[in-house]
């Protein structure tokens, strides 16, 4: 028998996790909750680093460190399950996965790498000369007009105009959205939401399908470039389409929301109104705070690879993980007054606006061009912005979206 020495007997024991996540009532898909999540997200983060939500059976997490965690670690926690509420893997639950965001490295980095080539250079100053071009008409537009709805009359048209032209695919501006809603209530809990979403869509989706295939989309764009790599076996047959429906379905609704979050807290906040005004350089800042503020998509998911832990929290292994990114980008923990609108903040790498690590949002690049064509050409052409009226929420299980936002404006 070995002897028990005393150095042995002293080495401290690794840290256990020792605590099961309290149960949290709030349901966060629940109408109320949905329109104004803000109280929500206070009571999530306020009760505990990771939660049980005993109504869906996962966990949810609100603090920015903890999503952060969850959504970096791919050692515990993965895309391959899905990043909606449904287990893709599970009886029942199937549907094709999205071959960009749930797929899990070492496949999603190579994926990753061929898209990213699919947007060089040449294509974005395409897309930098069409946005300005489009934006400067529907800028010259409503700043005539005055009195406006920045939701029906700025934002839905431009970006059914501008993103769609510059992925290459030709979208109609009632399909397009009905199609984006659909697949933002499909991601939740099959409620009411999901199914009057799932009827509105269906006349659209043989059309979206053929949309989104090769022979439709235009000559010189990311969907083409896309289609050129798959002919040349950089990837595996119908990778293309896949990517190209994930670009067209994610960019459309979240740059919508984004755009006029934005617009939204300038109007409220006109101190940083003047700031942009006096420097066009902080049209880019005034944009990322918009999305910290009223983050577009309120939620993503992973799935625990084994049993685990969080800090002192165990975790059973294959069980989802809600991600409440709006309560991340507003947790006192990490931002400092964090329901003020300041676009002096330190957001770029530091919120969850467009995800982190491998999986954050590769269109990112196109809606930071987007934003700032719009945004530029109307702040530029506007002595002043102030709300008409108060905004209205659009209820959407994953997003934070703006039904009427109407502003007036003076023009200079």
């Amino acid at each position: 028998m070995q002897p028990h020495s005393e150095a042995q007997a002293t080495v401290p024991a690794s840290p256990v996790a020792t605590l099961e996540p309290p149960a949290f009532d709030w349901d966060p898909w629940a109408i109320e909750n949905l329109i104004d999540p803000y109280p929500m997200h206070e009571a999530l983060r306020d009760a505990a680093p990771i939660v049980w939500l005993p109504q869906y059976d996962m966990y949810a997490v609100g603090r920015h460190e903890e999503c952060r965690t969850v959504l970096s670690d791919y050692s515990r926690f993965m895309t391959g399950a899905g990043t909606s509420m449904q287990d893709i893997r599970k009886p029942g639950k199937f549907r094709i996965p999205s071959r960009l965001q749930e797929v899990d490295p070492p496949k999603h980095t190579q994926i990753r790498s061929v898209v990213t080539r699919a947007m060089p250079p040449t294509v974005i100053r395409r897309m930098r000369d069409f946005f300005e071009a489009k934006a400067a008409e529907i800028a010259a537009r409503v700043l005539a007009m005055g009195t406006f709805d920045a939701v029906d009359q700025v934002t839905e048209p431009y970006v059914i105009s501008a993103f769609p032209a510059a992925v290459g695919v030709r979208l109609e501006r009632k399909a397009a959205l009905t199609i984006a809603e659909m697949r933002f209530n499909q991601s939740c809990p099959h409620n009411e939401l999901y199914h009057k979403a799932m009827k509105a869509a269906e006349p659209y989706l043989d059309w979206f399908d053929e949309a989104c295939q090769r022979p439709n989309v235009e000559p010189g764009s990311i969907a083409d470039l896309l289609f050129q790599a798959e002919e040349a076996g950089q990837l595996e047959e119908g990778v293309a389409s896949n990517i190209t429906r994930s670009f067209v379905g994610g960019g459309v609704d979240s740059t919508i929301s984004a755009i006029g979050h934005t617009l939204h807290h300038l109007a409220r906040n006109p101190d940083q109104f003047a700031r942009v005004k006096a420097d066009p350089r902080k049209v880019r800042p005034a944009f990322e705070e918009g999305i910290r503020m009223d983050t577009p998509f309120q939620f993503t998911w992973r799935t625990t690879i084994r049993d685990t832990h969080l800090g002192d929290y165990r975790l059973a292994g294959d069980t989802k993980v809600t991600v409440l990114l709006g309560a991340a980008n507003r947790d006192p923990r990490r931002w400092q007054d964090p329901e003020r609108y300041d676009i002096g903040r330190e957001t770029v790498g530091n919120y969850l606006g467009f995800g982190v690590a491998d999986h954050n949002c590769v269109g990112q690049m196109i809606a930071r061009l987007e934003a700032d064509a719009i945004l530029t050409a109307l702040i530029r052409g506007a002595r002043s912005i102030e709300l008409a009226g108060e905004p209205v929420y659009r209820p959407v299980n994953q997003m934070r979206m703006l039904g009427k936002l109407p502003l007036r404006v003076v023009p200079e």
